[in-house]
């Protein structure tokens, strides 16, 4: 363990009370052998779960040949991971750009609708969350995230999440680049809208010639059952940003979007040193692959309504949100408190910033008799949680 008092590391996280040194598929084990049942994949990460054999064989070979190289050259397998990419998405998202984490890509998406657009403002929703650099910070609706950080960008705009009438008198007051928007907004408990809502927001966007926004890391890469939100109910947005689960455990994101979109982009508009090195698009290649060729898409959708039912079962259960294996668990009481207990009987799930809402975000691998041993200490803490509440 870490001794924050001792440390040389800023203490900047709440972390739970051990180190992890291995993992394999779905189970993770300390520095002592004992294991736990991962259900919250390292924020929703390790989607193919932990040191898949296929993961761990294209990333041996390509370390074996070269680790890194700059987009000052081409860089082999960044191509094949943006035509996979593509080919998992509408005709229409035809264009890639790799970079680092979830909130540079976010800013990416930022810049390009500014670039293609020619207008400054942005419509964003409350509680939704785009990542803590300044400027993904200055979209994200968690208002104590955007506090004392000289982060509030004037113009930019919240209205509350699911109300397309809210949005549409945004974008009408002018000068909108874009809409921006957590298909399901994750850290604030897993919230789901209508499917009008996604479909007016189209429409909005498509009459103010304002650029819609999905911000995918917690939806994207199979984790509700597809391998991203959209196109559901018919709505394609003008792009799509992409990490977490996007390497399976690798340090990647994305963005995608379209050839219009895309004309607007001149070189030198965007760049990064590390974006779609080698080794990290070998594991983008690989994470696609095994969603494929496992048909992991299928299984989240076949298994995950099992969970959700067994979850809403429970007496403490007062709500099952979210899709697929993005699941929040509202309770009556406090979500830590029955984190402990979980963790106590071997299992690693996650909290979110609503306090009486539990996170489940399993690797998508999780199979039915795992899904068996989770609810069985689920209904074992649930009880402690409930004595104690």
């Amino acid at each position: 363990m870490i001794d924050a008092n001792k440390s040389s590391l800023i203490d900047v996280y709440k972390r739970l009370p051990v180190k992890i040194v291995r993992g394999q598929g779905v189970w993770v084990y300390d520095q002592s052998g004992a294991n736990f049942l991962d259900m919250y994949a390292a924020h929703a990460v390790t989607s193919t779960g932990h040191c898949h054999p296929h993961l761990v064989s294209r990333l041996s070979e390509q370390l074996n040949k070269l680790v890194f190289y700059s987009n000052a050259v081409a860089i082999e397998h960044q191509e094949e991971a943006a035509d996979l990419i593509v080919g998992e998405l509408s005709s229409k998202l035809n264009r890639v750009f790799f970079c680092n984490s979830g909130a540079e890509a976010v800013e990416n998406c930022l810049k390009i609708a500014r670039l293609a657009t020619g207008r400054k403002r942005v419509v964003a929703f409350e509680s939704g969350f785009h990542g803590r650099t300044l400027g993904a910070q200055a979209v994200t609706g968690l208002a104590k995230y955007r506090q004392g950080l000289a982060s509030e960008v004037p113009g930019h705009t919240f209205v509350p999440f699911n109300d397309a009438k809210a949005a549409a008198l945004a974008v009408a007051s002018g000068d909108v680049a874009a809409i921006i928007v957590e298909p399901i907004q994750g850290l604030a408990g897993c919230r789901t809208a209508d499917p009008e809502f996604f479909i007016s927001l189209r429409e909005i966007c498509n009459k103010h010639g304002v650029l819609l926004i999905f911000d995918e890391m917690q939806t994207g890469f199979g984790r509700t059952g597809s391998f991203a939100f959209a196109p559901r109910y018919g709505v394609v947005p003008d792009l799509i940003s992409f990490g977490k689960g996007i390497a399976s455990g690798l340090p990647v994101a994305a963005v995608a979007t379209t050839d219009r979109v895309a004309a607007s982009i001149r070189p030198g508009d965007l760049g990064t040193t590390f974006g779609g090195g080698p080794l990290a698009c070998a594991a983008v290649c690989a994470t696609i692959e095994i969603l494929r060729t496992e048909q992991i898409y299928d299984q989240v959708a076949q298994r995950a309504p099992r969970l959700r039912a067994a979850l809403a079962s429970l007496p403490s259960v007062q709500e099952v949100r979210g899709e697929g294996y993005l699941i929040g668990v509202k309770l009556q009481g406090l979500a830590a408190n029955l984190q402990a207990e979980l963790f106590k009987l071997g299992v690693i799930v996650g909290t979110s910033d609503d306090p009486t809402v539990l996170r489940l975000m399993p690797p998508l691998i999780l199979g039915d008799e795992h899904i068996d041993y989770f609810i069985d200490r689920m209904t074992r803490a649930e009880k402690v949680f409930r004595d104690k509440s």
